[in-house]
C-alpha cells in the first residue's frame, strides 16, 4: 500500500515547476470552493484528482511542487511515474535546480475578446535534478522524461499559469480601493481551469448546500461511479465518473440512498440528456462557444440556474468575465458598494443577479471573474486569521 508523500522526507520523489506565490496560493485556490476533491492530508500538502491522476501539491516561496502515485494495479514502491526502476531514494537531502530557458511572450485573451501582450511569468523549462551528493541515484540526472512533461503541462493548464496576475492585481488595485485593501492580504487567487463535466456536476450538487457537504457528496459520487486509481494510507482515490457511468438505470434511486436527496434526479436526467440531446463532447465544445450562448445552453439542464451555469462558465469554459452570484456574493456587494441594490428584496432576483455581473466587469474588465474571486475567498470565515489587523478593525466598524 502506498502511502501520503511529503516533500521533506523523500524529495527525490517529486518535481517542481517555478511559481512565485503572490501569483498563486494553494491552500486559499484548493480550498476556496473551485474545486472540490483536495484535501490538506499534512500540513501545506495537498491531495486529490485530477486528469486521471493522483497528486500530492505542496509549495515553497518560487515552486509549486508535484508527485503522482502509481495505480493499484502498477503500484511499484519508490518508482516515480516516467522513471524507470530504481533503488529506494537517498536518505540525504537532495536539492533541485531548475533552469530556465525559451522566455517567450504569451497573449492573454478574455471572454470579451480584450488582448493585451504580458511576458510569460512560467516559462518552458527543462527540470533537471542536479547532483548534490555522492549518494544521489543516478537516473535523477539529465532531462526529464516524458511523463514529467505531461504532469507539468497538466497543472500549468489546471492552474493557468500563462495568466499573471502581476499584471492583473495592480489593475483592479487602481480601479478599486475597497479591492486594493483586500488584496493586499489575499495575493496569490487564481481561477482553476476544471474538467467541465467534472464542474458541472459538483455545481449541480452545490445547490442549497455548504463547501464541506458539497466535497462530501462529490467524493461519494466518484467512489461509487468512478474508477478507482489507488489507495494512499487508508483513503482510496477514484476518477470523476464519465456521463456514460452518471447516465445509467438506478443513478438516481442509489445517489438518493447515498443522501443526495433531489439532486440526485438532477444528475442523472442531466446526464442522460447531454449524452441523448448533445453527445459525450460538448460540455467541452462549450469552450468555444461565446459566454451568453453557453450559458443559456447549459440553463437547457435539469438542475443548472443562474448561479450555476455560471460557475461552470468561469471555472471551465474559460468564460473569464463572468460573475457567478449567490446571496454571499450579493451580501458583498450590498455592503461594500452598491447599499441599494435590491433594497427591501429578501430574495435574490434576476434582475439584481444581472445588475452585480455588469457591475463588476464595468469595474474590473474583463477578468472580472477572477477579481470577484478574490473578494469571496477573502469573505469565507475559514480565511478570516488571514487578515490583518486593520482589515479585521474596519469590518467589524
Amino acid at each position: 500500500m502506498q502511502i501520503h508523500s511529503i516533500l521533506s522526507e523523500c524529495p527525490t520523489l517529486w518535481r517542481s515547476i517555478p511559481c512565485i506565490q503572490p501569483e498563486l496560493r494553494l491552500d486559499i485556490v484548493l480550498s476556496c470552493g473551485q474545486s472540490f476533491r483536495w484535501q490538506e492530508k499534512s500540513p501545506g500538502h495537498w491531495t486529490g484528482v485530477l486528469a486521471g491522476r493522483v497528486w500530492t501539491l505542496t509549495q515553497t516561496q518560487d515552486h509549486i511542487w508535484y508527485r503522482t502515485y502509481c495505480k493499484d494495479a502498477d503500484n511499484v514502491p519508490q518508482v516515480p511515474m516516467g522513471r524507470g526502476k530504481r533503488k529506494g531514494p537517498s536518505a540525504r537531502p537532495v536539492g533541485v535546480k531548475m533552469k530556465k530557458k525559451n522566455i517567450g511572450k504569451s497573449r492573454l485573451n478574455s471572454d470579451e475578446g480584450d488582448v493585451h501582450e504580458t511576458e510569460r511569468m512560467f516559462p518552458e523549462e527543462k527540470e533537471e535534478p542536479l547532483q548534490m551528493n555522492d549518494t544521489t541515484p543516478e537516473l535523477l540526472k539529465g532531462e526529464s522524461g516524458t511523463a514529467d512533461q505531461e504532469e507539468s503541462m497538466i497543472l500549468r493548464d489546471y492552474f493557468q499559469l500563462h495568466v499573471r496576475l502581476s499584471d492583473l492585481y495592480p489593475h483592479w488595485m487602481h480601479v478599486d480601493k475597497h479591492f486594493e485593501r483586500v488584496a493586499k492580504d489575499f495575493p496569490g487567487i487564481r481561477i482553476l481551469r476544471q474538467d467541465p463535466t467534472e464542474c458541472l456536476f459538483s455545481f449541480i450538487c452545490s445547490s442549497n448546500n455548504h463547501i464541506s457537504r458539497i466535497a462530501g457528496m462529490v467524493e461519494r459520487l466518484c467512489q461509487t461511479y468512478g474508477e478507482r486509481l489507488c489507495q494512499l494510507d487508508s483513503c482510496t482515490y477514484h476518477t470523476f465518473p464519465t456521463l456514460q457511468a452518471l447516465a445509467g438505470n438506478d443513478v438516481e434511486k442509489r445517489l438518493r440512498e447515498l443522501g443526495f436527496g433531489y439532486r440526485a434526479k438532477f444528475i442523472s436526467q442531466a446526464a442522460k440528456m447531454i449524452l441523448e440531446k448533445h453527445g459525450p463532447a460538448w460540455l467541452d465544445s462549450l469552450r468555444e462557444t461565446p459566454y451568453e450562448e453557453a450559458k443559456r445552453a447549459l440553463r437547457t439542464l435539469p438542475g443548472v440556474g443562474a448561479k450555476v451555469a455560471d460557475c461552470v462558465c468561469l471555472m471551465s469554459l474559460d468564460k473569464t468575465g463572468v460573475i457567478p452570484v449567490d446571496t454571499h456574493v450579493w451580501q458583498i456587494t450590498k455592503r461594500d458598494y452598491l447599499s441599494h441594490l435590491g433594497a427591501g428584496q429578501k430574495s435574490l432576483t434576476d434582475k439584481v443577479y444581472r445588475e452585480i455581473g455588469d457591475f463588476y466587469r464595468r469595474l474590473w474588465g474583463p477578468f472580472a471573474g477572477w477579481a470577484h474571486s478574490v473578494l469571496f475567498s477573502a469573505d469565507l470565515k475559514k480565511f478570516q486569521a488571514y487578515k490583518s489587523k486593520q482589515e479585521q478593525q474596519q469590518q467589524q466598524q
